[in-house]
């Protein structure tokens, strides 16, 4: 017997098929484009991940008996809504979390309702999340606000064209601005200023509550029982902390994929205005979080701009001295999180010279990275939150030489998991493992799931050149953010 798991990250899609002993059969990636513009336009098409997710599971079940299906679960990122007519058709492009287009309705929310904003749902406010978003659908594209019935979630969508359900998690709906966090409810004063109402709105459930069978057309399009289940499913960032093992106050992962996170699991909530807070899918836990907006973008965007690919990346960063000679590059390609909360801010490399090569700048962009998630980490411990280790995931984790540079940086240990422990999809085929009795709960789930394979040890004399290096990287940003402000 098998269950899937599917994620939707920032780049692609990747399904994972596991057994009832939790080991993984077959993977499947399939990638997807953001469509970028002026502004700070960043955008997607629901249908690419439609379409993925199909190509992705298909590719899975040629390993298998297809009959032995037993549950599929979905997740993807936070905040990209999917807005859609009465009949659910899709109306437009779904605003994806990186775009910076709603800086006005930003400043607008945080002028006039910043403390409740707060209060209410333990964020503050930016342009990351879907309030802002859809503020500015509303008053930049009327004619298309006024088509908009149905408002789901990125992984809700395409759960939904393989159920029929119109529901979400609330760990999804968290990061809304529209969901009272205490209450467990939409919030009708932030729903008014959009001017809906709740019929809007999917259904809140657990992330691990059955939703519904797959339709009659979907279980013969990839010959699976009629009766396969499946659940809610969560967020990509839930998912991938949940595979990684990280279900125990103090368990921290630091993230190396689209976008860059440190978070540590906590039974409390660390309210601060530059901490991104979440609900974990272990009841009475939370995984509150710093963020840089743009890690392995920063390299994607590198390569798809200047060309290479990954691995050449990592065998010419390890030619260049720490430090890239001089070259420091900011990664706020598309304005940034932890600790500014700018979306105005912008990436930069400065100290250009004839000498550098393109590998000054692969291994730049590494280390540029790495400063930021410093700057995290830095924020992180004035709140009184100690890190000392943490699992390394993401696919940026793959590379030794990153992951060095990180370890350094930071001056702490790394553990890396496993590749199939190493992201969203074999969380959330734990999570359906979990609701057909693959496993006992979460903890037997990463018992039988998640693997360790190695670690990363900071060189201390490194860690001391990063800190000096650090003070630049800080000096540099103060004096750029009023350029980029004007």
């Amino acid at each position: 017997m098998y269950v899937l798991g599917v994620d939707f990250g920032g780049g692609s899609s990747k399904a994972t098929l596991i057994d009832e002993n939790g080991k993984v059969v077959a993977t499947s990636v399939s990638e997807y484009p953001t469509i970028y513009g002026e502004n700070g336009k960043a955008e997607q098409n629901p249908e690419d991940w439609y379409n993925a997710a199909c190509k992705n599971i298909f590719n899975c079940l040629q390993a298998v008996d297809k009959t032995q299906i037993k549950c599929i679960c979905f997740d993807a990122a936070t905040h990209t809504a999917v807005l859609m007519d009465e009949n659910f058709n899709v109306v437009r492009n779904s605003v994806y979390w990186t775009d910076t287009r709603s800086a006005r309705q930003k400043e607008y929310l945080a002028t006039n309702f910043s403390d409740d904003i707060f209060a209410k749902f333990k964020h503050n406010v930016d342009t990351i999340w879907t309030l802002p978003e859809l503020l500015w659908i509303k008053e930049n594209e009327p004619d298309v606000w006024k088509k908009v019935k149905r408002i789901v979630f990125a992984k809700d969508y395409v759960r939904q064209k393989f159920t029929g359900d119109f529901c979400t998690d609330y760990i999804d709906a968290e990061g809304s601005m529209f969901f009272d966090f205490d209450k467990l409810k939409w919030d009708e004063r932030y729903l008014g200023i959009l001017g809906i109402d709740e019929t809007f709105l999917p259904q809140v459930v657990n992330p691990s509550d059955c939703v519904g069978t797959v339709k009659n057309e979907i279980a013969d399009k990839f010959g699976i029982p009629h009766d396969t289940k499946v659940i809610c499913g969560s967020t990509d960032t839930a998912m991938e902390i949940f595979a990684a093992g990280a279900i125990e106050k103090g368990d921290t992962t630091i993230k190396l994929a689209t976008a860059g996170r440190i978070c540590v699991v906590s039974d409390i909530l660390i309210a601060d205005s530059q901490i991104i807070n979440y609900s974990h899918v272990v009841n009475g836990l939370y995984y509150p979080g710093t963020a840089t907006k743009a890690c392995a973008l920063s390299l994607r965007w590198f390569r798809d701009t200047f060309g290479g690919n990954y691995e050449e990346f990592t065998d010419l960063a390890e030619t260049v001295p720490l430090g890239s000679d001089g070259l420091i590059y900011h990664p706020y390609i598309n304005g940034e999180l932890t600790p500014y909360g700018n979306p105005n801010l912008r990436g930069s490399f400065i100290g250009i010279s004839g000498t550098h090569t393109k590998a000054h700048f692969v291994r730049a962009v590494m280390e540029g990275v790495a400063l930021s998630l410093l700057d995290c980490k830095t924020y992180f411990e004035s709140k009184g939150v100690k890190i000392s280790s943490a699992t390394i995931i993401g696919g940026g984790a793959k590379s030794r030489v990153w992951r060095q540079i990180v370890a350094d940086c930071l001056g702490i240990k790394l553990i890396r998991a496993d590749s199939q422990s190493n992201d969203s999809s074999l969380g959330s085929a734990m999570l359906a493992g979990i609701a057909v009795g693959f496993f006992k709960d979460e903890k037997d789930a990463v018992n039988k799931c998640s693997v360790k394979i190695d670690e990363t040890l900071p060189d201390l004399e490194n860690n001391k050149k990063y800190a000096e290096i650090f003070k630049k990287y800080k000096k540099i940003q103060s004096l750029l953010e009023t350029v980029y402000n004007d």
